[in-house]
């Protein structure tokens, strides 16, 4: 019997995406998509609590989380790596990664538009400094 999920990666209603950019997941996301426990997802997680090591080299065998600056930011992984773990390390045949836009509100409209303000400022501001 062939056991299929799907990773479904749920965006912030906050987050602006352009075409080639994923939502990156976190530890409850990976557990929900995966149904493995938190202290599973941990386990496997390419990282060293102990020693306080980050940014380890890649492992075939781990889930490779994205780079991170401290230890105070959480771990992350791009969706593509958890597909690639649930096949390879997991040995789940057939993984389906969907990524879903936002629900759009009023909120995430307003953002938009103050997002692209900032963005006309800021080309603005540069084109001054910049003669």
């Amino acid at each position: 019997m062939a056991i299929s999920y799907q990773i479904f990666v749920m965006t912030l209603p906050f987050s602006i995406l352009t075409d080639h950019t994923y939502e990156l997941m976190d530890v409850e996301a990976i557990q929900k998509a995966l149904g493995r426990s938190r202290a599973s997802i941990y386990r496997y997680a390419n990282t060293d609590p102990m020693e306080g090591w980050r940014n380890l080299p890649y492992n075939p065998k781990k889930l490779n989380p994205e780079l991170r600056e401290s230890d105070r930011e959480p771990l992350l992984f791009h969706p593509t790596e958890v597909s690639r773990f649930a096949r390879d390390v997991l040995k789940i045949k057939q993984v389906t990664i969907q990524v879903q836009e936002p629900i759009q509100n009023e909120t995430n409209r307003l953002l938009r538009e103050i997002l692209q303000e900032l963005q006309a400022l800021n080309q603005a501001i540069g084109s001054t400094r910049n003669p």
